[in-house]
């Protein structure tokens, strides 16, 4: 069928050609006389090359020959104290926001003990400010081998502070819930059948009560050291409005820990703290404590992250010492929502270390530092627990040789 067309329908006749105008002359008509002709390749008449590919350049920012031999290898300062950022948000309104470091990066809590002291809390109607100020070590501390292992640190006085520091996370109202009187017997209870050897307390501030809750604060550490008198007690308290007969009320009550933070820097208090704590008033509760009973263990507790100097820290850290403060923490300040202060820097694991040391060097007795620490984190609690036990071995053997002398005398 092919064989009976006019070869006048498939190709264009040599007068043809030559009639249309040169520029009008398709090239690939010209050379071609039959449909089955192969074209003969044209030779290239641009310089322009194929874009170089871009796999090269990956695989020279990916890992190197020496992270598949050694992946455990520890990375540079400068990778593993990285900070990354990340675009959110829709089309044309995209914000650049910063990731939390790794270094910061905690479990979910999933363990056993966990779910058990959480059932025990809410069975005798009590808070802890692990879940209230949503503290990142709540999986590590809660998550003990047994209960002994764990620690929980029980809020007294409810869960409503009637202060509004602009760091914290629990709830604020001028008038809060009025005391449960069953709440020092619960927290006896709760603790002696746990069984603990160290137990941190701490409450809400409330301004609303005349005493500020010291009476109830040492009325639950004293049911306490009735039920389980070899519990060793940290007693976190607020400031009592500057009442510093409060404060020695609770230093007298039987406990072994005074703590009270002091949060941050002077210069920056007034926009961290609620306007009613005030630096100058946390170093005299502190001080009044210790005076009140020199073998207490004074301790506080500071955020960085907050903005804070070098100068600023030194200051702080040497009032500290000027009141006969013994222990001091250092951890990093975690924006809880966005409702609250936003982070001024996330200060790395070896800036943490270095403060820790310069804290020793001034003579703190303990200082505990670093990214997750908190004013209760338990590496702390231990070891108080072991100093205030070697206070008493000695306090015991001294009292033995005592003895020992009067029998050898009479």
């Amino acid at each position: 069928m092919a064989a009976s067309i006019q070869r006048s329908r498939c190709l264009l006749s040599s007068s043809t050609l030559q009639s249309l105008p040169r520029s009008l002359t398709p090239a690939s008509q010209c050379s071609r006389t039959f449909a089955t002709t192969v074209d003969p390749p044209q030779p290239s008449t641009s310089n322009q090359q194929r874009p170089t590919t871009r796999f090269r350049d990956k695989l020279n920012t990916g890992p190197s020959f020496n992270d598949f031999v050694n992946p455990n290898a520890p990375l540079p300062p400068s990778e593993a104290y990285e900070i990354k950022t990340a675009q959110v948000g829709p089309e044309g309104r995209k914000k650049t926001i910063t990731r939390l470091p790794e270094w910061l990066k905690t479990p979910i809590p999933v363990d056993q003990n966990y779910k058990k002291i959480k059932n025990d809390l809410r069975g005798l109607n009590l808070h802890t400010v692990c879940e209230e100020a949503r503290c990142p070590n709540i999986s590590d501390c809660w998550g003990g081998s047994s209960k002994s292992a764990a620690t929980a640190t029980i809020m007294l006085m409810g869960d409503t502070c009637t202060r509004g520091c602009r760091f914290c996370s629990v709830k604020t109202s001028k008038t809060p819930p009025p005391l449960d009187p069953h709440e020092p017997e619960n927290t006896a209870e709760a603790l002696k059948r746990w069984g603990l050897g160290y137990v941190v307390l701490t409450s809400v501030d409330r301004d609303d009560l005349a005493d500020g809750g010291a009476r109830h604060f040492a009325e639950t550490i004293m049911k306490i050291k009735q039920k389980a008198p070899t519990m060793l007690v940290e007693a976190l308290t607020g400031d009592y409005a500057g009442d510093l007969e409060m404060a020695k009320l609770v230093a007298l009550s039987g406990l072994d820990v005074y703590a009270h933070n002091i949060e941050t820097v002077e210069e920056l208090t007034p926009f961290v703290r609620d306007r009613r704590a005030k630096f100058r008033q946390s170093l005299e509760v502190l001080r009044t404590a210790k005076e009140t009973k020199p073998e207490l263990i004074t301790k506080t507790s500071i955020m960085l992250g907050l903005g804070e100097t070098e100068e600023q820290l030194w200051h702080a850290l040497k009032e500290l010492r000027k009141n006969n403060v013994d222990v001091v923490t250092f951890g990093q300040y975690m924006r809880p929502t966005k409702r609250h202060m936003a982070v001024h820097e996330y200060v790395t694991p070896d800036a943490f270390e270095l403060w820790r040391q310069r804290a020793l060097d001034m003579g703190f007795l303990y200082c505990a530092s670093g990214p997750l620490v908190r004013s209760s984190y338990k590496a702390g609690e231990a070891f108080i627990e072991n100093v205030l036990k070697k206070r008493a071995a000695k306090r015991n053997e001294l009292v033995g040789a005592q003895a020992v002398e009067d029998v050898k005398t009479a």
